[in-house]
């Protein structure tokens, strides 16, 4: 009965094995982008270490007085300095600024050699100075051109800019209000009011026929009717000369306001000189201060007489309403802060001026020129 070799093989690693991970020494190690060491970068300080070791131990054989290894080691510090600088500026992401970090980085990193280059070289007269009088001239342009936007005088200019921009579009603004408000005017002076109108004449016919019946009861709401159709009617009119007067629209300011004088129950005497019509919402607020202070001179001094003067004076439309009155007018009053808005919205100007005895003026300034 023979006797079988029993050969023990070693029992081989599974495929899916893991490596050992490779011992790596302490200390900082730059990083790829994946989070991966940077294996060119421990390489370069390895080889840069040794290389200063061997001139330091060259150095110390040769029992030399002037340690001429510190220029080796200068060189290979700048050399690992400048791998850093563009491991770091290849693997920063892009974003905005990223050059000009780079760059200002770079002329930091020059700055600092060349102060090196000066200590180790005895630290005599400080030539460095005109190297570095260069980089900051260089770093200072970079960042006013970088900074561009926040330096005062581009600071001052985009807010004239901005300021243009603003008082253009509410000048548009308001000239649509304008037309609009014009709009609502005509609407209601041919829409509403017309059909009111005709409404209180057909009330007038019913109201004649029904005389002859007897029917005292339907002719007296009738009649009811009639005179709150007409009474309608009137608060509608006044309504659409507050909103924008027929008369200003169709004839000017001059007729406009002479249309207000006689209606007012003071005496009032209108002295216009106007050439060209000015914007509908530069005459809409000339109206109105006349308007007002009209109101004013005959609700406080009825009877005094009014003067209205409407001049062109310096590309602006001069408004002044004065009364021989006596005075006393408070210039903070509801209405005058009411017109003192409307023609500073416009970049206007509102000067009331009441002392005791001299009667009461008001000066409205309102830009008009193209």
């Amino acid at each position: 009965m023979g006797v079988e070799a029993v050969v023990v093989r070693p029992r081989a690693a599974p495929m899916s094995a893991e490596p050992r991970a490779a011992v790596t020494p302490p200390g900082p190690v730059p990083v790829e982008a994946d989070g991966q060491p940077d294996a060119a970068f421990g390489l370069h300080v390895a080889l840069s270490v040794v290389a200063g070791a061997a001139a330091t131990a060259t150095w110390a054989a040769t029992s030399g007085d002037y340690f001429w290894p510190r220029w080796v080691w200068l060189g290979l510090a700048i050399s690992v300095a400048v791998h850093l600088l563009v491991r770091w500026a290849a693997l920063t992401p892009s974003r905005p600024g990223k050059a000009y970090r780079v760059t200002m980085a770079s002329l930091a990193a020059l700055a600092v050699v060349d102060v090196l280059v000066w200590l180790l070289a005895g630290a005599g007269t400080f030539y460095p100075r005109w190297s570095l009088t260069g980089y900051a001239v260089v770093a200072a342009t970079l960042s006013a051109i970088v900074h561009r936007r926040r330096l005062p005088w581009a600071s001052s200019s985009e807010l004239v800019e901005r300021v243009d921009v603003l008082t253009r579009t509410r000048s548009g603004a308001l000239d649509v209000q304008a037309h609009q408000l014009r709009r609502i005017e005509r609407d209601l002076h041919d829409g509403a009011q017309v059909r009111l109108v005709a409404l209180t004449m057909q009330l007038g016919r019913a109201e004649a026929r029904l005389e002859d019946s007897g029917d005292e009861a339907t002719l007296a709401l009738v009649r009811r009717a009639r005179d709150e159709a007409s009474a309608a009617i009137g608060e509608l009119r006044d309504l659409a000369r507050g909103i924008a007067p027929p008369v200003l629209a169709d004839r000017g300011l001059a007729a406009a306001a002479d249309a207000l004088g006689r209606r007012s129950a003071s005496p009032v005497e209108v002295d216009a000189v106007l050439g060209a019509r000015a914007a509908p919402v530069v005459e809409s607020a000339a109206y109105f201060v006349i308007a007002e202070a009209l109101t004013n001179a005959s609700k406080h001094v009825p009877g005094a007489a009014v003067r209205v003067t409407l001049r062109e004076e310096d590309g602006a439309l001069v408004v002044l309403v004065a009364d021989d009155g006596p005075g006393g007018a408070d210039p903070a009053g509801s209405g005058l802060t009411g017109l003192r808005h409307r023609v500073e919205a416009l970049d206007g100007r509102l000067l009331v001026t009441s002392a005791a005895g001299t009667g009461t003026t008001v000066r409205a300034e309102l830009p008009c020129a193209s």
